[in-house]
């Protein structure tokens, strides 16, 4: 098997072979830091988590790349609307990046540069592009000459001429042609600046990511990724900068992954449905969010809505539960010394072994296909729905088989979601932390629910059967559902 990547750059899904056998250098645009993170962030982050991961679980040695915008026109606004420096806006956003990154589960990247901390490096950039007569300078700002780069529009597949006719009349009148973008913006009044051989300033956004990106991957490298937004002009300016200075090939493969909708809508500030990852996370176990994320392949459009995250909910609900299952079926049991081989079992656990032991090889075919999450997630719940019908059986027992097999499963389903970064969590964990984040959702109080369940339990030891039944009654009204057992009473959230 392997692995095949849509390649944005050549529009077609392709093999891929690393530059260096067994190493890749990745670099991801990460956020601009003025504001916190909404779930277009989320989907990036878990996207490309995943495929390090994944990459890393192949046996590549990826060094991951993700940057931080920390200078930028919006921080700028931001910083003067609210009385504070550019920087402290950057920091504070920065930080809840990484707060909300952290409680997705989102691995940290090899390196995660600042724009700010590389300005000398853009200044030389610049400077040999102006050197290359493919920059220019105007009153202290500099402009790249899109029509000096003869490949200019190769990612977005835009022709030149046709982006000329279909122009608006730039009001800048500093630049030779409209398209020309900047790669240094002399400062205004109030604004961070920085020395340079044009005057006070500070870097255009696009230059930022071609300086990062060469500093920690060289010239070429294998994987530049983002949302399909940045293929232009993001990218697209990224290689004119990086190709039309070093004259190499600036990335081998590009990935892009597609938008988010809120309700089948465009997310936008402008329709005011921005959803942001805190908040989500205040009604949704990060693993919920990951899952419904991953249930859907990366460049395909992302439909948010609370009917998708429930569905999400009850999926995690499913493959929590046959874990649950695994383990109270192992519980107090000894792992068997004997030497056991699946193809002397019985028929049934036979059966299942031999499903479990494939499991793997099918994950890893769908992986390979352009890191078809959803494909893979479909084999993991065929082995969950495997595993139910065994133990579903009248005539199931724990024995040395039944307990390989069950092991084998429990052992699946952690080595392959932790790919995903699914299934990390102790089933008892999760479900109560699940529970608890619903019921907030649903303002309902959990103290108040635990006071009134061990109200029930006190009730039945008096054989109080009337107050017992109302307050099942009660809070059947809430839609909270009881389950008794000898030793205690647990409740859900239906």
């Amino acid at each position: 098997m392997s692995l095949k990547i849509y390649n944005t750059a050549t529009k077609k899904k392709e093999t891929f072979i690393p530059m260096s056998e067994g190493k890749i250098g990745m670099y991801v645009c990460g956020i601009t830091a003025y504001d916190s993170c909404h779930i277009g962030h989320a989907r990036s982050a878990v996207v490309f988590d995943v495929m390090t991961r994944y990459l890393r679980y192949r046996g590549y040695d990826i060094f991951y790349v993700r940057n931080f915008t920390d200078v930028d026109d919006k921080i700028i606004t931001k910083a003067k609307d609210s009385g504070l420096n550019y920087s402290e806006i950057a920091e504070r956003y920065i930080g809840e990046h990484n707060e909300d990154m952290d409680a997705l589960g989102i691995a940290r990247p090899d390196a995660a540069p600042r724009a700010t901390q590389y300005i000398q490096e853009m200044i030389r950039l610049i400077e040999k592009l102006i050197a290359k007569d493919l920059a220019y300078v105007v009153d202290g700002d500099v402009y790249y000459a899109v029509e000096n780069f003869s490949d200019y529009g190769k990612l977005s597949g835009r022709n030149l001429d046709d982006m000329m006719a279909g122009a608006r009349i730039d009001v800048n009148e500093n630049k030779k042609n409209p398209l020309d973008f900047a790669l240094w913006k002399a400062s205004k009044e109030g604004e961070p600046w920085w020395e340079s051989p044009w005057g006070q300033g500070r870097p255009g956004w696009h230059i930022e990511c071609s300086v990062m990106s060469q500093k920690y991957l060289g010239d070429t490298f294998d994987i530049h990724g983002g949302g399909e937004d940045l293929i232009f002009p993001h990218h697209e300016n990224e290689i004119a900068q990086s190709e039309g200075a070093t004259g190499k090939t600036f990335v081998r493969y590009w990935i892009h992954h597609g938008f988010v909708r809120i309700n089948r809508e465009k997310m936008s500030k402008s329709l005011k449905n921005i959803m942001n990852v805190r908040d989500i996370l205040k009604h949704y176990h990060p693993e919920i969010v990951r899952f419904f994320i991953l249930q859907t392949h990366y460049k395909s459009p992302l439909d948010f809505s609370d009917e998708a995250l429930a569905e999400a909910r009850r999926g995690m609900e499913r493959f929590y539960t046959a874990l649950k299952s695994i383990q109270d079926a192992l519980k107090g049991s000894e792992e068997s010394q004997i030497a056991l081989n699946f193809e002397d079992f019985a028929p049934e656990n036979q059966d299942a072994a031999d499903n479990l032991s494939q499991l793997p090889d099918r994950f890893v075919e769908a992986m390979d296909d352009d890191f078809n999450t959803a494909k893979a997630i479909g084999h993991l719940f065929d082995a969950v729905r495997l595993i139910n019908s065994l133990m579903a059986d009248r005539d199931y027992r724990l024995t040395d088989e039944t307990a390989a097999v069950l092991r084998l499963a429990e052992k699946t389903f952690r080595d392959l979601g932790e790919v995903l970064g699914l299934f990390l969590d102790d089933p008892d964990q999760y479900f109560l932390s699940d529970r608890n984040r619903e019921a907030e959702k649903r303002d309902l109080n959990v103290e108040e629910i635990d006071r009134l369940v061990e109200e029930r339990r006190s009730a039945r030891v008096a054989k109080n059967w009337q107050r017992a039944d109302e307050i099942r009654d009660l809070l059947a009204e809430k839609q909270i559902v009881l389950k008794d057992t000898p030793q205690s009473t647990t409740w859900k959230i239906e």
